[in-house]
């Protein structure tokens, strides 16, 4: 009584497939003291071999979550392990040599092949409250107190039968919960690429973060001062990488795409004035109103105003040599059909084209960094199991830096997790490296790493420890 209550907390607490079934085998071929066994599952229309064990012949297969290589069983009434699912009954023999009711050419050609004597055996089916049929469990050669076969005692078939029935329930739970984790994985899986793919210039990036975060976390694991990942820890961390960026569903494409300072309205708005001066100064000089030579300056101004709008709007850095001659094009005033003095560019567009480093603008780049706000909200509205109860926090953060001029609530130092230091520098190089963004151009690696280095070293904005386990890890090479 004692060990059946102990097999029915193991089947409670349990919630690994592979070592739930192990249990169970293990369990019931103690509780029948038994030479050998196999627990079969159904899948469709056979029986497949999940864990086999024989003390005797010292064989022990299937516990590391690989199948035995055996063929699976066909559910038809051939052999003894699926005629009892099949039936729904529990079969009992005492020497399968000598039974004529059942077929064991199976039993026989192991023996033949093993030197194994198969005699006595109890084939117990397994189902679950509903009726759905689980699978079985077959014992082969209960053994007396001298360790001799003999028939498995019928007192202990009711036990075998109790326990198969807690155990079809429990791996049922299981596989939901399975089901379930899988279900819910799928959904980030999409929702993450959905996020990558709205845009030609995000593509992949978090699914690049979450392959390098999961080889580096494994680094870590092996470095002295950092404690190893559990499973679940690091299944938490993957799945707050993959929501980080869920935020920019709601970000304006204009601005995630940006490629250039002005934007596609505002860059044909400058050309077309630009060529609306240059048929002014044309019709001037037909009209008599100024020279030939007074119509080629003015044509060169335009070709010169024309060359530095196309660098400005394009340039990694824009200079102060280039703000200046921005500046002067911004004061040039030409006087259009209706009389009035009119500027070369506008003040929106000289302020654009004026943004000193990238393309975009304070209110875009506002825009841009309230999509960590957006992913608080959005993963607000999740109900995230115990086991991922940090998702939120860290997808939210990961735009924080120690020294506190991150975003959005601008953390510092302690406050910040460390698994949010981890996504932090994976976000940073990734971006850095990455060859699809729209406003710079891939960054060499080594380069890359230079930056991070100075970020953690010099400015004290990242974990300058996880900086350089990162760098020693190469975990973006895959």
């Amino acid at each position: 009584m004692k060990k059946i209550l102990e097999v029915g907390v193991l089947l409670s607490s349990e919630r690994d497939i592979h070592q739930l079934l192990e249990r169970i085998l293990s369990c019931v071929m103690e509780l029948t003291h038994c030479d050998a066994g196999t627990l079969y599952l159904l899948d469709k229309d056979v029986l497949r071999f999940k864990i086999m064990r024989n003390d005797t012949l010292r064989t022990y297969s299937g516990g590391d979550g690989k199948d035995p290589d055996l063929a699976p069983v066909p559910m038809d009434r051939g052999t003894v392990c699926a005629l009892a699912l099949l039936e729904d009954k529990t079969i009992c023999i005492e020497d399968v040599k000598a039974d004529t009711g059942y077929d064991f050419s199976g039993p026989i050609r192991y023996d033949k092949m093993t030197g194994y004597d198969t005699r006595s055996m109890l084939v117990v089916p397994m189902q679950n409250r509903s009726g759905e049929k689980i699978g079985v469990l077959q014992l082969i050669n209960a053994l007396d107190k001298e360790g001799k076969v003999c028939a498995f005692d019928p007192n202990m078939v009711l036990v075998v039968e109790s326990v198969a029935s807690q155990a079809a329930i429990t791996i049922q739970n299981v596989r939901y919960i399975r089901e379930i984790k899988e279900l819910f994985h799928s959904f980030v899986q999409v929702m993450s690429a959905a996020i990558d793919e709205r845009t030609p210039y995000n593509a992949s990036h978090a699914r690049h973060m979450a392959e390098c975060g999961s080889r580096f976390v494994d680094y870590l694991g092996g470095c002295e001062g950092h404690a190893p990942f559990s499973p679940d820890q690091k299944e938490e961390l993957l799945m707050s990488i993959l929501l980080h960026d869920i935020g920019k569903l709601v970000t304006p494409l204009e601005v995630m795409n940006k490629a250039r300072r002005l934007l596609p309205e505002q860059h044909a708005a400058v050309h077309h004035r630009l060529e609306t001066i240059r048929l002014l100064a044309k019709i001037d000089r037909l009209e008599g109103r100024s020279t030939a030579e007074e119509e080629a300056e003015r044509l060169r101004q335009i070709e010169e105003a024309a060359e530095l709008v196309e660098k400005a709007d394009q340039a990694g850095f824009v200079t102060d040599e280039m703000k200046k001659s921005l500046d002067r094009l911004q004061e040039r005033r030409y006087v259009g059909e209706d009389g009035m003095a009119h500027p070369w560019l506008t003040e929106e567009e000289h302020a654009m084209l004026s943004i000193r480093k990238g393309t975009l603008s304070q209110e875009e780049r506002k825009q841009m960094e309230e999509h960590v706000e957006v992913t608080d909200r959005l993963l607000s509205q999740i109900r995230f199991s115990p086991d991922l109860s940090h998702v939120r926090q860290w997808a939210a953060a990961h735009h924080e830096l120690l020294d506190g001029s991150g975003y959005p609530r601008h953390q510092k130092g302690g406050e910040i997790p460390y698994e949010v230091r981890i996504i932090t520098i994976l976000d940073i190089f990734d971006s850095l490296v990455a060859d699809d963004r729209p406003y710079k151009r891939a960054m060499p690696v080594e380069k890359a790493l230079s930056i991070i280095r100075t970020m953690a070293q010099e400015e004290g904005k990242l974990d300058p420890a996880l900086t350089a386990r990162f760098m020693e890890s190469r975990c973006w090479e895959g």
